[in-house]
């Protein structure tokens, strides 16, 4: 039976009771994490929400998106290089990290490579001495975390398609990572294609897994399975409606041995390992910079972020530096414009001043998922317990947010969402629980937009769960509200 109601008399108010199960001074009960969950190092990339993709290189002055590897260095050759400008057009959009392409599929490092006759090092720009890898990381430091695109795929290199490459490969995460370093992020391609001796090279990925961890632990990797995060399967700015962080890699290896894009999308309900979802796509219709390309609206943006960010992934926006090495005007507007919306929208909780019941394990109370702070939750005493939560003044919300405290896994597998208000029933007008939407994960982060509801009483109830749910943050929002 369909849940939905539509009512259409005035919404009346109605108290709400607090059921109080325990106090603040109450013994914490030891709460077993379910399943996976993230490193450390995971949660605190999962809270940044949003990063910034860079791509930078030879394709920028060439207008190709895919280089074959034989452009001349000199095309590369940047007029006024600003890394310190992409930071700052970082920070006022918001975004606390951004990767840089140091070296795409055409093979030119934007470093001066030992392991490479393709670099900026060879280049006529700055008279050879140019290193853009070397005024990214400078400028990022103590502002945004820095973050790098290595692909494996090398257009160039001789030794593209022989044993002899991995070793080379091997050698550039070393001195990269070494050098540059430290990295939050290192984003594995896994493009995979011919090589300049027409020879398709098998990727050692055990070997650059164990290099990466050796060089760092604490970089997220991105694959398109991990371990750090995964591909969400397609470049469109979504996450699937249905999205678990959890993945089941065994058997798998990137780029020739993955899961179809379709279940990259979803992920695997109970995987085995923790890989949540990177949601990359280009603010513009290319990944590089080219000149007759404009970037996409804030209301595009919008989408985007609700379809990434609201499904549980994390947003990767690509924003590429032009043949000046800056990032034009026209794409830091939106970007400034994009961060403001999402100020004005959420900035301002419905919820603000109410209260929340229902039953809980003593030490986390509803209350819990009404405030800000990141490590306090609302932990169900059961998988049937339903939470319930009071509106001050019943004002208008048609924004939903939803937030699991992953640090215990990720439990929920499907809900809905009740209002308490005037319905039709039986054939008379009654005051009774309509739902107002459904869903199926929540995750990190779930985002519902819904038709303009105002209620005084709200109600989750958990349909399917493979744990009692464990939740950090409810709020409303009314996108509506100026």
């Amino acid at each position: 039976m369909n849940r939905f109601h539509h009512c259409l008399l005035p919404i009346l108010l109605l108290p709400l009771a607090v059921a109080c199960h325990g106090s603040s001074s109450d013994p914490i009960d030891s709460i077993e994490p379910f399943g996976p969950v993230p490193t450390l190092s995971q949660l605190e990339w999962q809270r940044m929400e949003i990063n910034m993709f860079c791509h930078f290189g030879p394709n920028t002055f060439s207008g190709a998106e895919w280089g074959d590897g034989t452009e001349p260095e000199d095309l590369f050759n940047p007029r006024a290089l600003d890394c310190r400008q992409w930071v700052e057009v970082a920070e006022q959009a918001g975004m606390q990290g951004i990767i840089l392409t140091a070296k795409h599929h055409d093979g030119f490092c934007l470093w001066p490579s030992a392991q490479s006759t393709h670099t900026v090092a060879q280049s006529s720009w700055n008279g050879g001495h140019g290193d853009v890898l070397r005024a990214f990381t400078d400028a990022c430091r103590g502002r945004v975390k820095a973050g790098v695109y290595i692909s494996p795929w090398d257009r160039n290199h001789p030794t593209y398609g022989s044993a002899e490459y991995n070793e080379v490969f091997v050698n550039t995460l070393r001195e990269v990572h070494t050098a540059y370093g430290p990295m939050f992020e290192q984003w594995f391609d896994g493009a995979c294609g011919e090589g300049p001796n027409g020879k398709q090279q098998h990727y050692d990925w055990p070997r650059f897994m164990q290099t990466m961890s050796k060089l760092n632990h604490n970089t997220i990797i991105f694959s398109d399975i991990g371990p750090g995060c995964r591909w969400v399967g397609n470049e469109e700015g979504r996450a699937g409606e249905t999205c678990w962080s959890t993945l089941n890699t065994e058997g798998a290896t990137p780029s020739d041995n993955k899961p179809a894009p379709e279940v990259l999308t979803v992920g695997h309900q109970g995987g085995s390992q923790w890989v949540p979802a990177e949601v990359d796509v280009s603010i513009r219709p290319g990944w590089f910079w080219h000149p007759n390309e404009h970037p996409k609206s804030v209301d595009e943006l919008m989408e985007i972020y609700f379809n990434s960010v609201g499904h549980n992934g994390l947003l990767l926006l690509n924003v590429p530096p032009d043949t000046n090495g800056r990032i034009c005007a026209e794409d830091s507007a939106v970007l400034v414009a994009f961060r403001a919306e999402r100020d004005r929208i959420f900035s301002k909780d419905v919820t603000l001043g109410g209260m929340a019941h229902g039953k809980h394990l003593r030490g986390h109370q509803p209350n819990n998922v009404l405030d800000t702070a990141y490590h306090t939750y609302w932990a169900a005493s059961s998988a049937n317990d339903t939470l319930y939560i009071g509106i001050p003044d019943a004002k208008a919300f048609d924004i939903i947010m939803l937030q699991e405290y992953i640090p215990l896994g990720q439990r929920v597998a499907a809900f809905h969402v009740d209002c308490w208000q005037p319905c039709r029933k039986d054939g008379s007008w009654q005051l009774g629980w309509v739902t107002i939407t459904e869903g199926t994960t929540i995750g990190y982060k779930r985002l519902l937009r819904i038709p303009t509801a105002t209620s005084p009483r709200l109600r989750i109830v958990f349909d399917s769960v493979l744990a009692a749910p464990v939740i950090n943050r409810i709020a409303l929002f009314n996108s509506k509200d100026k």
